[in-house]
């Protein structure tokens, strides 16, 4: 079951989305209620223009309707989070069925091993699995397993990857580390993604003191040839174990991950976004030697705790993955999103390359998920300018944040709109990069989550 059963008007005349009073209301009151005023920064006011939706109601295949009433074409997807559609519906039958058995209890629920083991048998490698109920705990659970297994306390990662961890090993590296003692900050290193020297470097700089690396397979740039291949031998050969984070790549780049589509054979892999549409639901998954660390079956050895979480269990999210992965191995899903990427590059590029704005917008042409970045006069990335474009896309119905992930319920007819909004924005666009983006920009601009000021 493929797009939506509706449709947005493509009427190149339809009226610009004008009316945020409710949104309004909402921004101005959420505030002084949640620190931030939404529970992840990304979803943040700061990360959006002033004439944008404050808060979603709800939301049905690819489109989302916010307090006011307005529909706009969803190209973010919860933040890659919603791979088939929002209220899928069957993934919310499999999810009805098991609320109606109870969510959570004093022991394991039978359709914690009926998950085990269908995820486990997707992977070639993998032995065991761990549930959580978020990415940053399951990415710490496999850093604490490294450290364990290895001895060791270091543990490097790529400095151009946005977000691994709410925790302290990733935040103390991060532009905001308040909070994070110095000594903890000390046991993080970072290397520039995809070079290998200079990774290489940091095992020599630092021998026999780094416990893993931790990086996502790939990212919509691309990546080298052979190269997960490469960086889990340079771990091995000093000592190391490597991480495979699929937060976003898993359901995306491929199915279950970048982990099939390439063939790698990571020590751990964490899982979670796509993997139940949109459910809180993620997971660990690893080789047995390490895995069992974590275990109970050991009698005498020193025991490790790897992971616990009350709701880790809840049988709902566990049904919905499961009813995820029935879908994608039932219908052709990854090739559907990447036709959809595919389109989006192809209508995209066309519409760049006729506005004359090829050296001031560049498109990073993953299939899985393209990303558009915005630059000045003078060839710097603008968050300025990318709110100008965000402001004018959602203007015309479109819920965008910089990229496109594809769904499961997108059609090529959405893909149309996307190119037509994106189209009319092109020409706001330029007139920004001529005249100012404060000419143009209604209120103040959209800033990086990760920064030192306010």
């Amino acid at each position: 079951m493929t797009g939506s059963d509706m449709r947005l008007d493509t009427n190149p005349n339809r009226a610009p989305v004008t009316d945020f009073k409710k949104s309004d209301i909402y921004r101005r009151r959420v505030h002084d209620l949640i620190p931030g005023g939404a529970h992840t920064y990304s979803k943040g006011d700061d990360q959006f223009p002033i004439l944008s939706p404050g808060a979603i109601a709800r939301g049905k295949g690819a489109y989302i309707w916010d307090v006011d009433g307005n529909r706009f074409l969803d190209v973010a997807m919860g933040l890659a989070s919603v791979s088939l559609g929002h209220a899928y519906e069957p993934v919310l039958k499999r999810v009805r069925e098991e609320l109606e058995k109870g969510v959570n209890f004093q022991r394991p629920s039978y359709i914690e091993l009926e998950m085990a083991e269908k995820f486990v048998s997707l992977i070639p490698g993998p032995d065991m699995i761990k549930f959580a109920k978020n990415g940053s705990s399951a990415t710490t659970a496999a850093v604490k397993i490294c450290r364990a297994a290895t001895g060791r306390l270091k543990v490097a990662f790529p400095s151009d990857h946005p977000f691994y961890s709410y925790d302290d090993w990733f935040i103390g590296k991060s532009a905001c580390p308040r909070g994070v003692p110095s000594h903890i900050q000390d046991l993080s290193l970072v290397y520039p993604s995809k070079d290998l020297n200079a990774l290489s470097s940091l095992f020599a700089q630092y021998p026999g003191e780094i416990a893993c690396v931790i990086s996502e397979p790939e990212r919509p740039d691309g990546i080298p040839d052979g190269f997960l291949d490469k960086i889990i031998d340079l771990c091995h050969e000093n000592g190391a174990l490597f991480i495979q984070d699929e937060m976003i790549t898993g359901f995306h780049t491929g199915f279950p991950g970048s982990i099939t589509k390439y063939g790698s054979k990571p020590d751990l892999a964490t899982w979670g976004k796509g993997i139940a549409n949109g459910f809180s639901f993620c997971a660990l998954t690893g080789k047995r030697e390490y895995m069992e660390l974590g275990g109970i079956r050991n009698e005498g050895s020193e025991k490790f705790f790897l992971l616990s979480t009350t709701h880790g269990g809840e049988t709902h999210a566990i049904a919905a993955g499961i009813a995820t992965i029935d879908v994608y191995e039932s219908q052709n899903v990854v090739s559907h999103l990447h036709t959809i990427g595919r389109d989006v590059i192809n209508q995209c590029s066309q519409l760049i390359d006729k506005s004359g704005l090829s050296a001031y917008i560049n498109m990073q042409r993953a299939d899985w998920m393209p990303v558009f970045v915005f630059k000045d006069l003078n060839g710097e990335v603008s968050h300025p300018l990318r709110g100008v474009f965000m402001q004018e896309m959602i203007k015309w119905g479109v819920l965008f944040q910089g990229g496109f992930t594809p769904c499961f319920s997108h059609t090529r007819a959405d893909v149309s709109y996307f190119a037509e909004a994106f189209g009319r924005s092109l020409e706001v666009y330029k007139k920004a990069l001529e005249i100012g983006w404060e000419k143009v920009l209604v209120g103040p601009a959209i800033k990086p989550v990760f920064r030192k000021k306010l």
